[in-house]
């Protein structure tokens, strides 16, 4: 795609982001006490490529462009979440050589809806170690960061506990992306930061054990003791880090707590 095109499309999409602003906006009124889109990247990311789905599949010339690109290209669109700058937290598509951001105004509502560029020069990367992951959220999330020992079964796929000015807590990085780089190192990298990180005050630990008692049945890993990072070797040497089926279990394990305490 030339610049013209890059300029055509990034209207296009500006347009078609109206719509999913329309569907988006009566679900979505406030993120964290700020007004929509703020913090919205992935719902917008989400309902844009729906939208851009069904255009394809609708034969419209609205997104020929695109369209012309990935048949020549033989490509597909993607859905990728990673750092930007190492700044924020972005939930983006790739296309080709293509960074698309349909929610470029969800950090700073000024900025244009949409922005494509190379993704040499989007300043868009992978998430590639919980350092990297710590560094923006206590930055971007303005969070303080522990070592998980409320659920340290749990610890080596989700080693962090965030919390915010609020006080509210959550744990962290629940996301198929994070989860891949705990697995992928053998959970070396996940023990790395579990020991760099400070523990969490008793009120914070009590607080996420109590969530229990709102559970008709715990799940088994939720009631383990011990420490996060001898679970990190007990999974390694027992070749978790390969297990589709434990890691289905322990996601779901995650699933059955609430979403904070």
């Amino acid at each position: 795609m030339d610049q013209q095109d890059i300029e055509i499309l990034t209207d296009t999409l500006a347009n078609l982001r109206l719509q999913a602003d329309i569907n988006l906006a009566p679900k979505f009124p406030h993120f964290a006490g700020k007004p929509y889109p703020l913090g919205r990247c992935l719902e917008i990311r989400d309902e844009m490529f729906t939208l851009i789905t069904a255009e394809f599949k609708s034969n419209t010339q609205r997104l020929a462009i695109l369209k012309n690109y990935m048949r020549t290209k033989r490509t597909e669109l993607k859905k990728v979440w990673g750092s930007l700058r190492d700044e924020y937290f972005q939930n983006a598509i790739l296309v080709g050589d293509w960074y698309i951001d349909t929610a470029n105004d969800t950090v700073n509502a000024n900025k244009p809806r949409v922005e494509i560029k190379p993704i040499s020069q989007s300043g868009f990367t992978a998430i590639s170690h919980f350092e990297q992951f710590v560094k923006i959220a206590r930055s971007y999330w303005q969070v303080d960061i522990y070592r998980n020992t409320a659920f340290p079964a749990i610890a080596p796929y989700l080693p962090l506990i965030c919390v915010n000015e609020q006080g509210a807590t959550w744990l962290a990085a629940a996301n198929d992306d994070m989860i891949k780089v705990a697995t992928e190192s053998q959970f070396l990298l996940s023990e790395d930061i579990l020991k760099q990180l400070p523990e969490p005050t008793e009120s914070i630990v009590s607080r996420w054990q109590n969530t229990l008692l709102t559970l008709h049945e715990p799940d088994e890993l939720l009631l383990k003791t011990g420490s996060p990072q001898a679970y990190c070797k007990k999974y390694r040497d027992t070749e978790k880090a390969a297990d589709i089926v434990f890691r289905d279990k322990v996601v779901r394990a995650y699933m059955s707590l609430p979403k904070g305490a």
